[in-house]
């Protein structure tokens, strides 16, 4: 059942005077060192992603394009195949090593909500797992242990969440590898034509059993990654598209926020107006900062037990 009293939709954006800086998107949860999810299989996934794309990038290198005849087309397609693979290598490291938007914790005190200065009748929550104060369509992780602004997904081959402050660099990993894969596979059939047309013994220089074997396995390899990453990179764009996260689709979530328009929410995710930086993963999301007011330090305090917290009303 709804409650009778509007919720409080962003504790930490409403609040008068206590976040001086306005990101697209916020960048208050930002720190200086580095953000690492300590997680066995997502290191592990993590791992292999990065392999299996330096195992793209020897086969095309070695067995297609350095035996290559045509200088102009080992050159030209080297310098394509080894720029769009590393703007994804460092995609995925900006995906995995950048807070994804978490909420501070242990948060949810009396002082704190009081600095808040809420209006009376406006409720808010607090995850009983990491003692926050929960935004609006902040969902709790059981991977990252916090609850994540406009988390999408926990993603175990970028070994982190994807939500509101990275999921501009997961987007553009999948497109990049999406690029890639496309990329191996336009090569693979042009060797093979072309090893079919000469002597197999000269169309690469590892014999032509081993060439046979490595060309499949980037074949198999590209054509798996192709699709899994396009399907990632559709979903993604259509989640930003219609201001609706992963978690919020599954679970059917009736909209309490303002949905932003198309164009709004891609400059909110990828950091301002259509540019070039859009697709960088070495821009960081572009931020204003107001000066007037100093940034206030979290009031210390017990934490509540109430998971539900309602500003108690005015006495007439």
């Amino acid at each position: 059942m709804r409650s009778s009293v509007p919720r409080f939709r962003d504790v930490e954006r409403q609040a008068s005077g206590l976040q001086p800086v306005q990101c697209l998107p916020p960048c208050h949860e930002r720190q200086n060192s580095m953000w690492f999810i300590k997680d066995a299989c997502g290191i592990v996934c993590a791992i292999i992603t990065w392999l299996l794309v330096f195992f793209a990038v020897f086969v095309v290198l070695f067995v297609m394009l350095i035996p290559s005849k045509n200088l102009t087309y080992s050159l030209v397609n080297g310098t394509l195949f080894n720029s769009l693979a590393f703007l994804a290598v460092a995609s995925h490291f900006r995906a995995m090593c950048t807070d994804p938007g978490a909420v501070p914790k242990g948060n949810a005190t009396k002082e704190y909500i009081e600095s808040l200065q809420l209006k009376p009748g406006q409720v808010v929550y607090k995850c009983p797992k990491c003692c926050s104060i929960k935004p609006d369509r902040a969902h709790h992780c059981s991977v990252c242990k916090r609850c994540i602004r406009k988390m999408d997904h926990h993603c175990p081959w970028v070994n982190n969440c994807v939500g509101e402050s990275n999921q501009k660099y997961f987007v553009l990993f999948t497109m990049y590898i999406s690029l890639i894969s496309l990329h191996a596979l336009v090569m693979v059939v042009f060797h093979f034509l072309y090893c079919f047309e000469d002597d197999w013994t000269k169309c690469s220089t590892f014999s032509p059993p081993a060439t046979v074997i490595l060309l499949i396995l980037l074949c198999f390899e590209g054509l798996l990654f192709l699709i899994f990453t396009s399907v990632m990179f559709g979903t993604q764009i259509h989640s930003i598209c219609t201001d609706e996260t992963g978690i919020e689709k599954l679970k059917r979530e009736d909209p309490t926020w303002e949905k932003a328009p198309s164009l709004e929410a891609m400059k909110s995710v990828f950091g301002g107006p259509l540019s070039m930086a859009w697709l960088s993963p070495f821009t960081d999301l572009s931020c204003q900062k107001d000066t007037l007011d100093p940034v206030p330090m979290f009031p210390q305090g017990e934490i509540i037990e109430e998971d539900v917290i309602e500003i108690p009303l005015e006495p007439h």
